[in-house]
């Protein structure tokens, strides 16, 4: 947030369902959290939201079209169409949840950061990482993640062409995944722009945000 534009922007980061501060806000859904985004944000505003928040803004920029003047999705999916993949998804995701719900904040954290797609994060971008972290509540977390994640999200692909206003994909040079995503946005959006940060993974908004600030800085 710092190395935004202060005259262009007025930076919100609010809490989702489930995470930091609204760890007890009940139902967890996606249609819940979409209200909650609409109901915290100005009239009109730049839309910005980073893996699962990328997901969700997705959901945000579809509910209310008129109000999201640009959108930036950075190292996130439009969902997984493939119902085959999206089960397999969803119990992954169970089993995690599983996994996470009874470990203290500190084993949460060391658990989350030594996920493969986080692979080669620097030490720098590790330490304020860990302490984000740290404000959550696993249980909560589990709970957010069943209801919240890949397998559980209705895939929006066949909804992208109602988004009119100015779309920029984000995506990490390491992060080979999410680039084959991103050249899929390419062909689903005509007037998107991709823009590739330089020796970035998964975790551009740690990893590189000088270099996300400037995108988000630009036209």
């Amino acid at each position: 947030m710092a190395e935004l534009d202060g005259e262009r922007y007025r930076p919100l980061v609010p809490d989702l369902r489930g995470h930091g501060t609204k760890a007890h806000v009940r139902p967890i859904t996606f249609d819940a959290c979409v209200r909650d985004v609409l109901a915290q944000a100005p009239p009109d505003f730049a839309l910005c939201g980073y893996s699962f928040g990328g997901r969700l803004a997705q959901h945000v920029a579809l509910a209310a079209p008129e109000r999201v003047t640009r959108l930036v999705l950075v190292a996130t999916t439009a969902g997984l169409d493939d119902p085959v993949q999206r089960a397999a998804r969803a119990r992954a995701d169970a089993e995690l949840a599983d996994a996470i719900e009874g470990l203290s904040a500190e084993a949460f954290a060391e658990r989350w950061m030594a996920q493969p797609v986080f692979a080669g994060t620097s030490d720098e971008a590790t330490r304020p990482w860990r302490q984000d972290l740290l404000r959550n509540e696993p249980a909560a977390l589990a709970e957010g993640l069943r209801a919240l994640g890949p397998g559980t999200m209705e895939p929006v692909w066949d909804r992208l062409s109602e988004l009119t206003m100015p779309v920029t994909v984000v995506v990490g040079e390491r992060d080979a995944r999410f680039g084959e995503i991103a050249e899929r946005y390419r062909a689903a959006l005509p007037a998107v722009s991709v823009v590739t940060i330089p020796g970035a993974g998964h975790g551009v908004p740690r990893e590189a945000p000088q270099e996300l600030a400037a995108v988000l800085n630009g036209p």
